[in-house]
């Protein structure tokens, strides 16, 4: 009796799209606000680290808090390591190298997150974004909110490199280049990930049709327009009503996917450490985001769990929105 061992290789397992590929494809969710769900969940992030502290102290709240907005609906976490910085551990005495540690957990916490999430039964796939904030989130003085540190963009990309690389070794699926206050910033950092091997997005905080630094916008996305790296353009951490304006200008000026997530619309209160005002975040906005051009949508500060469900079923029914006749503020919680 003959024995063929030449018989077909089982099917190899089918390969899991990129994000640029889901991009091109359609509409991804991304996540909401990291800050408030850890304070939600009972942290106390009144530090200069801000959430990176929880890195080193409360490594397992950081996962339940990307769970959370698995759960919830998102496709895309960002990681906890948009004020995690070399220059801001050293100043709480971490050394570089332990730095670089807690830089490479941020990823793979939201990497095991996504494991948990697919266990469940969560849909797939799943996707992991490295944060890189700006300069000025490591100063945690608002500077991030203003631009216009003082610094050439060859200091600004010097400052940037060292954590994209340890970032990008990593392994996310993409780097986001988020809250950027100014374009001379956005300069930099579109340097900083040139050969990483890393796909990037770019995305800026804005008040009306200009960046924080008071640069157009127009002018603003034109940087990224010839920038092979970058798989997306738009706007994070602004008020809902910057939105629609931006998203217009985003996609007309560069030609790419837009990413939007925007806070909730309440307002910071510097001296009381405190949000005030009420979410104006709805699910009307998100659909007409949607067909001016976004293809990443979440959320930002204030914008928790409920928001990013309101967010997924909202981009799952599209043809709902029109026919909403008085459309509920996304939970800010």
């Amino acid at each position: 009796m003959s024995s063929d061992t030449t018989s077909d290789p089982s099917p190899a397992a089918p390969r899991t799209l990129t994000l640029a590929e889901a991009l091109a494809a359609g509409t991804v969710v991304l996540d909401g606000g990291m800050s408030n769900q850890l304070e939600s969940a009972g942290h106390d992030l009144s530090d200069e680290l801000w959430s990176a502290r929880l890195l080193a102290e409360r490594p397992e709240a950081i996962t339940e808090a990307h769970l959370a907005y698995f759960e919830a609906g998102a496709n895309v976490a960002i990681t906890s390591s948009y004020q995690a910085t070399f220059e801001g551990f050293a100043g709480r005495g971490v050394s570089r190298e332990r730095a670089a540690e807690l830089l490479g957990l941020s990823v793979e916490l939201a990497r095991e997150a996504a494991r948990q999430a697919e266990a469940k039964g969560v849909r797939e796939p799943l996707w992991v974004a490295a944060s890189v904030g700006p300069y000025g989130a490591m100063l945690a003085d608002g500077s991030e909110y203003r631009g216009r540190y003082g610094l050439s963009v060859a200091e600004l990309e010097a400052f940037h490199r060292p954590r994209l690389e340890v970032l990008a070794e990593a392994g996310p699926d993409v780097l986001a280049l988020e809250t950027v206050p100014d374009a001379d910033e956005a300069r930099a950092l579109l340097r900083a990930v040139r050969g990483l091997g890393v796909p990037a997005w770019l995305s800026y905080s804005v008040a009306g049709d200009r960046t924080r630094a008071g640069q157009p916008l127009e002018e603003a996305f034109a940087l990224a327009t010839d920038a092979d790296e970058v798989i997306a353009v738009g706007v994070n951490c602004c008020a809902p009503d910057d939105v629609d304006a931006a998203v217009e200008t985003a996609a007309r000026v560069t030609g790419k996917p837009v990413v939007v997530y925007p806070n909730s619309g309440e307002t910071w209160d510097a001296e009381a450490r405190a949000w005030t005002g009420r979410s104006t975040f709805t699910p009307e906005q998100v659909g007409g985001w949607e067909r001016a051009g976004a293809r990443l949508i979440g959320g930002c500060c204030r914008v928790g769990p409920a928001a990013i469900t309101g967010i997924a079923e909202a981009l799952a029914r599209p043809d709902s929105l029109d026919s909403l006749d008085s459309p509920k503020p996304l939970d800010s919680a």
